[in-house]
Parts: structure tokens; sequence; C-alpha cells
């Protein structure tokens, strides 16, 4: 007769398998990237933004139906719309990047959101960083400069692009935590992905009426499919992370995130033959480094002793 677990082993069960659903949640993400990418030999990253939203959004309610007993409070929301603006500059801005620069490159500027969400907190949401973390915030940029700054020399203005889309990240992590009205995470991200997709449908259809923008083309062959693809990665991802925040503690997983900047860069080199160089090897060292000691500092934080932390941090 098999012996039944114990309940710290049923635990640790659920945060192992929460781990992994995170770990090849982030292994998924560069493939999404790495497909908006080639879709931008073909199509602008506009395009390529609209068509992906609305994948997503089109995959996402079969799964919403599914998922029906989680939804709870409205699906449509000031908050959501907030979110759903917020996002659609996200993709957009890293599409556009993806178009002239490697995907590892890009995703290493792109994070420093952890680090500007620590700066945003305080007067966001009250969550005033200590000096160590302030310290580890401003190394961390400084790896983030040393990236932008030879990508700056070769690629111009857009290197800068993922540097605006882990702002408009770290202030979409914001309206989630300041979202109110009892919405529950299915909810809320179902309405974002409806709001998202209808915000760049508006756009293009004003984009088409100006006469500013090309007719949307056709996607036969590939292209139809990989945009497909792109819609349900997003999807798939989506629900990995939820189901791994459901299973373990942020302050666990976060570290998990770091990952897709691996995935990127076995993915560049195989895919696009990127390979980065010196520099941004150096840069991006310097921003997982600040990123997991701003991780470990909150992790202690919310420890027992939180107010003797508080006090030397």
């Amino acid at each position: 007769m098999a012996l039944s677990a114990t309940p710290s082993t049923a635990t640790f069960e659920h945060k192992r398998i929460g781990m992994a659903s995170m770990a090849l949640a982030m292994a998924l993400l560069p493939v999404g990237d790495a497909i908006s990418k080639s879709l931008t030999t073909v199509i602008a990253p506009f395009e390529v933004t609209l068509l992906r939203s609305l994948a997503q959004a089109a995959f996402f309610l079969p799964v919403a139906w599914v998922m029906r007993r989680h939804l709870a409070g409205p699906i449509l929301s000031g908050a959501s719309l907030i979110s759903a603006g917020l996002i659609v500059t996200v993709l957009y801005s890293l599409i556009t990047a993806f178009e002239v620069m490697p995907i590892a490159t890009a995703i290493a500027i792109f994070f420093v959101e952890p680090l500007l969400l620590t700066l945003l907190a305080g007067p966001f949401l009250g969550e005033v960083p200590g000096p160590r973390r302030f310290a580890a915030v401003g190394v961390g940029l400084v790896g983030a400069l040393i990236v932008i700054r030879p990508n700056f020399a070769v690629f111009g203005p857009v290197a800068l692009l993922p540097l605006l889309a882990a702002l408009c990240y770290a202030l979409n992590m914001i309206v989630l935590r300041k979202a109110r009205g009892g919405q529950s995470p299915v909810s809320f991200q179902l309405g974002a992905s409806l709001c998202a997709a209808g915000l760049l449908l508006f756009i293009e259809i004003l984009r088409q009426l100006s006469g500013l923008a090309p007719d949307l083309p056709l996607l036969p062959g590939w292209t139809g499919y990989a945009v497909l693809a792109a819609g349900a990665l997003s999807t798939v991802t989506f629900l990995m992370i939820t189901f791994a925040f459901s299973r373990v503690e942020a302050s666990l997983l976060a570290p998990f995130q770091y990952l897709e900047i691996v995935g990127a860069t076995v993915l560049g080199f195989l895919v696009f033959g990127d390979i980065p160089d010196g520099l941004t090897f150096l840069g991006t060292g310097i921003i997982l480094a600040s990123g997991i000691y701003v991780f470990h500092r909150e992790r202690v934080q919310d420890g027992p002793d939180e107010k003797e932390f508080r006090a030397r941090s």
C-alpha cells in the first residue's frame, strides 16, 4: 500500500510543478519573439502587432470559456483599457526593435523593467525601496546604458524602444496591482486582450481611412500560420505564467524570468545568426545581477524580520 504524501511533500510538488511551468513559459516567449521578427521581413511592425493581438484575443475567447468558473467581475473596465494601451505600446515597441536589432539585445534592455518597477512603486504604490535596492537599480541602469550605447550608434533611436517597452510594462504591473472592482485575473486579462485588439483595429481603420497606411496584405503560406502560432503562443504562455503564480510565490518565480534572455540568445543565433558583442554580454550580466539582487531584497523584506530589514535598508 502506497504511503500518502505529507502536506509538506505535496506543497513541494506544487511548487516544483509551478516552477517548471514558469521555466517552460520563459522558453516559449522567445519563440513568439522570433516569429514576430520573421514577420517583420514581409509586413510592417504595426501590422505584425495588430495581427498578433487579434490572434491572441481569438485564442483567448475559447480559453476563457473553458475557464469560465474563474471569471468574476466585469470583463471590460477602465483598468483593462489602460492595461491594453500599455501592452499595445510594449508589443509595438519590441516588435519594431526586433525588426532591426538582435532579439537578445532588445530583451536585455527590456529587462530593466523590474528595476523601473522598483523606482515607480514608491510614488504609485507607496512601496519605498531602501538605499540598497536604490543602489542595485542604479547599477542595473548603468548596465542598460552599456548595452544601449553601442547599439544606439548602430541602430539609432530604435535602440531606445525596448526601454520604452520596459517602462510601459512596469506601469502595467502597477495598474494590475491597483486594479479594483472585483475582477478576477482571468476576467482582467480577457478584458485587456479584447481591448488591445480593439484599440489596434481602431487605429488601423483610421490609418486606412486617412491613407497613411497600405492595405493590409493577405498572408499566404507560412505568414498566416506564423501569425496564428504567435497568437497561440501568447495565450499559452499567459496561462502557464498564471498557473505558476497560483502555485509558487512571486519572489521565488521572479528569477526564472531571466531564462527568457538565455532563450532569446540561443534562438537569435540559431535562426538569425545574431551573436551579441562583448559589451552587450557585460551589460546584460550587470542587469541580471542587479535584478536578482532586487528580488532577493524583496524576498527578505517579506520575511518575519521585515521591520528590522526596513531599518537597515
